[in-house]
């Protein structure tokens, strides 16, 4: 590596690292899909009600739809006696209008018929008769749904940017949309790198390591939305690494692990130094410092570390925001235990949540890639902060 002093910033904080790698992302467009391909895409466009909900005033229980004013009694404990007139149901509402001391049987989303107002459920219902009913309690306007109570038509109620979850798919389904506008998938090279790394069912030598990196990583793409190039492994040589680099063509942003760090083999980090471009080396927390942003022939390259920790919480943290345009979920809760602070770096502490408190993993170190899996939790403790037991912390869910 050169001894010139760089040219490129150095120890940026996480906030700058995550603006700068969305920065060099290229714009992916727009598409159209069906419904049923929709989850985990991105909104590309605001989605408006093209009918509303309900389409009908209607009841939200089983029982029987009355006037209220028909069910309230004058001495306490009395039931009311009312004549059925007819039922309503979904699809088959009642067609007549109901009379004082009437009341129609009505079901779950049923139409409410006309000269109705409010609902008793079947529980307080007694049969008197064939076409008598006794109320055990006044009929409420409470259990009836006024149309559009949850959104009417032309209304916007998915706005561009969100994250289509399943129940945002199943309310675009509600909304009338049998197809949604999309931003197109990010097509993202993965490139793993070390001469001790091998492909998972060989037998191990000394010193060598199974590529957990590129299955983990591969499958966090995959949870962001992206279209995977896997490109394998690359041996620690310079030139190794660059044909593996000219082979992401296509791509929009080439993800690396291993080689970014201090070390005489970290050929990565050399590499886009001398021939390519560096965007920035290092940011400011712990796992993850030595991360790396730069380019090669036009085509971004994200450098994760090669401890298996420090790459997916770098990935966690600052690549899926970049990545997805969602920004980092995260909540305040009590910590359990204390949680120490770093003078120079915010740190991403795992931890476990438990009876709505979050508590120290104890194992913190970044080759413990275990604590990952048991862990549900990264606590954030700011720059040269710390945290004490009973104090709010601020929590990144896993």
């Amino acid at each position: 590596m050169t001894s010139t002093r760089p040219d490129f910033p150095m120890h940026v904080s996480v906030q700058q690292a995550r603006e700068m790698l969305a920065a060099l992302l290229p714009d992916p467009g727009t598409e159209t899909v069906p419904l049923a391909r929709a989850r985990g895409r991105t909104l590309a466009a605001d989605l408006q009600a093209l009918v509303s909900h309900p389409s009908a005033t209607e009841s939200a229980l089983d029982g029987i739809a009355a006037r209220e004013a028909d069910t309230l009694t004058a001495a306490p404990g009395a039931p009311v006696r009312l004549r059925v007139v007819g039922e309503s149901r979904a699809g088959v509402p009642f067609a007549g209008t109901v009379g004082p001391g009437e009341c129609v049987r009505i079901y779950t989303g049923a139409p409410l018929p006309s000269g109705t107002d409010a609902i008793c459920p079947v529980e307080q219902l007694t049969e008197d008769g064939p076409d008598h009913v006794l109320l055990a309690r006044p009929a409420s306007p409470a259990d009836v749904r006024q149309e559009g109570g949850d959104f009417r038509v032309g209304e916007a109620v998915l706005r561009a940017g969100v994250l289509l979850t399943p129940a945002r798919v199943a309310l675009a389904a509600a909304l009338g949309h049998a197809e949604v506008p999309v931003r197109r998938r990010l097509r993202v090279a993965l490139l793993s790198t070390g001469d001790e790394v091998i492909e998972p069912g060989r037998p191990l030598r000394p010193g060598q390591v199974y590529d957990s990196n590129r299955y983990g990583l591969h499958a966090m793409l995959e949870e962001c939305g992206c279209e995977v190039l896997p490109l394998g492994h690359a041996p620690d040589s310079p030139e190794a690494l660059a044909r593996a680099i000219e082979a992401a063509g296509g791509a929009d942003v080439l993800l690396t692990s291993g080689g970014v760090s201090m070390g005489r083999y970290d050929f990565m980090r050399d590499l886009l130094m001398e021939r390519g471009r560096v965007a920035f080396w290092k940011v400011r927390m712990r796992p993850g410092g030595p991360a790396l942003l730069g380019g090669w022939n036009g085509l971004p390259v994200f450098g994760l570390p090669g401890n298996p920790v420090s790459s997916l919480v770098v990935f966690q943290v600052i690549v899926r925001p970049a990545l997805t345009g969602q920004p980092v979920q995260t909540l305040r809760l009590r910590a359990a235990t204390p949680f120490r602070g770093l003078p120079d770096k915010t740190a991403f502490w795992r931890g476990v949540l438990r009876e709505g408190q979050v508590y120290d993993y104890g194992q913190q170190g970044s080759g413990v890639l275990r604590s990952l899996s048991d862990a549900n939790a990264l606590v954030v403790v700011p720059e040269g902060g710390a945290v004490q037991a009973g104090e709010e912390v601020e929590v990144v869910l896993l």
